[in-house]
């Protein structure tokens, strides 16, 4: 299957399970909102560029944001991360690493270490990002330390069954000029 076929269908799977499951479930605690929709951008080939990526994912958080009745919040906290995310990557992975190796971050690519700190600081950052703008102001700071807290948790455990149960596997590539 062709990595553009690949991505297509997990756009419209992300939303799917986003807007369809995760979104209809009721609420678990006022700070818990699980988010699972932006692993869609973390699962992007290393080889996209910056403008690309940003693009995609702002097309990504706005079709999202479509569905939710919001005006671009999604399409803000994702663009975010996108435009971190070659940071976070460069920082993370030796100079002769896995981005030049394989296509696409995950656990094969990076490593336990790597890309769990990957995935966190991301995370971090999107909820972060996404609960400031729903507020527009601080208000609380205990409360939004609270929430974007309890939805990074339930989100890296979402990530993480996600990464259990769906394992992508990585080839290898040998021919790297």
């Amino acid at each position: 299957m062709s990595e553009l076929l690949k991505n297509i269908i997990r756009f419209v799977l992300f939303i799917f399970v986003q807007v369809f499951i995760l979104f209809k479930m009721p609420p678990l605690h006022r700070f818990i909102t699980p988010y699972l929709y932006y692993l869609y951008i973390l699962w992007l080939p290393f080889s996209m560029s910056r403008a690309g990526l940003m693009s995609v994912a702002f097309f990504f958080g706005l079709s999202l944001d479509y569905f939710m009745h919001t005006p671009g919040l999604h399409a803000a906290a994702c663009v975010l991360i996108a435009y971190l995310r070659p940071f976070i990557v460069n920082m993370l992975i030796s100079q002769e690493g896995a981005d030049k190796n394989y296509l696409s971050p995950s656990i094969t690519s990076m490593g336990w270490a790597p890309y769990g700190t990957y995935v966190f600081i991301l995370t971090l950052f999107h909820h972060g990002y996404l609960v400031f703008l729903e507020w527009l102001s601080f208000g609380s700071f205990l409360y939004f330390i609270g929430k974007v807290t309890a939805t990074t948790g339930i989100s890296l455990l979402l990530i993480l069954l996600t990464e259990l149960l769906f394992f992508r596997k990585e080839k290898f590539r040998t021919n790297t000029v």
